[in-house]
């Protein structure tokens, strides 16, 4: 790239950086994404020091699904979401502080200020099919908004604190979505391992309510990506301003779809419309 391709680059992103500076958003990766954590961690750094204020919620499904085998346990699902008892919730939690451990050290490694923080999620059971999986109950949004406020990138696991101190493992992403709402973000963000929401073929830009809540219904919105769609609705119909779905595994893609007018990725809206 040559110095006027560079100088293009700086000015196309300007409007944006005036755009979301002071503003919170919540960026959600786990699965696979977790294989370019050091990529996306630095982008997530580079927009602390541009005066956004990031919060990471992380997954970990393959890494949990990698110790339960050493320990010769067979995960179980029933309609698609991981059944969890007392062991399996021990090698969550287990998988969960490694994972925030790693991302808290390489921010820090970078001088940048981190915090992981744990009880800020109240939950309850879903349902005694599934175990100790939990649906929330409400954000603890003053404890997230004070280390926020105290200049740190905010790291957060997916789990809930019940009655009694019970733990409760919940989807990332409905976390992601919950807080981002509850803290009253300006942008939701979702890494996976695809580049977007495709119907028949074709990769959408963006995706309305009416479409995408269709495509769960057809199929052609199935697996993992029902989640991640329907967390996005939410954050939208509940105010936070912006919510979309990009790849993770493409180098740099946060500050692509963050920073270039033509964006990455699909953005979930209530009627069809451009960034």
């Amino acid at each position: 790239m040559d110095l006027n391709e560079k100088t293009k680059v700086l000015i196309e992103a300007l409007p944006y950086i005036k755009k979301y500076k002071g503003k919170i958003v919540v960026i959600k990766f786990g699965g696979n994404a977790l294989s370019e954590i050091k990529s996306v961690i630095g982008d997530v750094i580079l927009l602390s020091h541009i005066g956004i204020r990031p919060i990471i919620v992380h997954g970990g499904g393959p890494e949990i699904d990698k110790e339960l085998e050493k320990l010769k346990i067979k995960p179980k699902f029933v309609k698609g979401l991981r059944y969890t008892d007392e062991i399996t919730i021990e090698v969550v939690g287990r998988v969960f502080r490694k994972i925030n451990r790693n991302i808290l050290s390489y921010i820090k490694s970078h001088g940048a200020k981190a915090s992981g923080l744990k009880g800020c999620i109240k939950a309850e059971q879903k349902s005694k099919e599934w175990g100790l999986v939990g649906e929330i109950a409400g954000v603890r949004k003053n404890m997230i908004l004070n280390r926020i406020n105290s200049g740190s990138i905010v790291v957060i696991s997916p789990m809930g604190i019940g009655k009694n101190r019970v733990k409760y493992n919940i989807n990332a992403d409905t976390v992601a979505s919950s807080i981002a709402v509850a803290i009253g973000a300006e942008k939701l963000t979702i890494l996976t391992n695809v580049d977007g929401v495709r119907i028949n073929g074709k990769l959408l830009t963006h995706i309305d309510f009416d479409t995408a809540k269709e495509g769960i219904k057809n199929g052609n919105i199935s697996k993992g990506m029902i989640p991640k769609v329907e967390a996005c609705i939410y954050a939208v119909k509940n105010k936070c301003p912006k919510a979309h779905l990009i790849n993770g595994l493409v180098p740099h893609s946060l500050l692509l779809e963050i920073f270039t007018d033509k964006g990455i990725g699909t953005e979930i809206v209530y009627k069809n419309g451009n960034k």
